[in-house]
């Protein structure tokens, strides 16, 4: 049976489409309104149908559609927790024990990282001045500032558990099994 209008594709399939939706959705309301939805895309998409022989897998892959439209924008919306309590964290106070650890760890250095990560990080200089002071090139003591710190990095991560913030500060240690020898 070809079926050209929207009238006739209602009386006969439109029993079907409702139950096809309401499995799928819980409101009535909302399977009321898929359902118009759907018959509104029938009506102008008709035209477009090329074989009507096909007319059944057609209205059923518009209703598909539609519910799969609904659940798109109808995701279910979780409300921010506001009144989660947020920890003080006192960072200068454990940057300021873990400093105690930290400088008998760059004397264990060899004396060319020591001396460069001593003059970086203790006495807060630019690897130029670095360079200056220990009568370098600027890339030898970016070179040695780079390396000490990352040896420095491995004594810490093997004596410490570090606990960082969201921006990678150190906001916590704490001594692992066996404790820092510096220390």
């Amino acid at each position: 049976m070809v079926m050209t209008n929207t009238e006739k594709i209602w009386k006969e399939y439109h029993t079907n489409l409702r139950r096809f939706i309401r499995k799928r959705i819980g409101s009535q309301a909302d399977v009321d309104d898929i359902l118009q939805d759907v018959f509104i895309k029938i009506h102008s998409g008709l035209k477009t149908l090329k074989d009507s022989s096909r007319i059944q897998s057609w209205l059923y892959r518009i209703t598909r559609n539609a519910i799969i439209d609904y659940y798109r924008h109808h995701k279910p919306v979780q409300e921010l927790v506001t009144d989660i309590p947020v920890p003080e964290i006192d960072d200068k106070k454990a940057l300021t024990e873990l400093a105690k650890c930290v400088r008998p760890m760059i004397e264990t250095l060899s004396k060319p990282y020591q001396e460069a990560v001593a003059l970086a990080e203790l006495q807060d200089l630019t690897q130029r001045e670095v360079a200056a002071r220990l009568g370098i090139s600027l890339s030898g003591a970016k070179s040695r500032v780079q390396r000490g710190r990352a040896r420095l990095k491995q004594l810490l991560m093997d004596c410490c558990q570090l606990e960082f913030d969201h921006r990678g500060k150190v906001v916590d240690f704490s001594a692992k099994e066996g404790g820092c020898k510096p220390c």
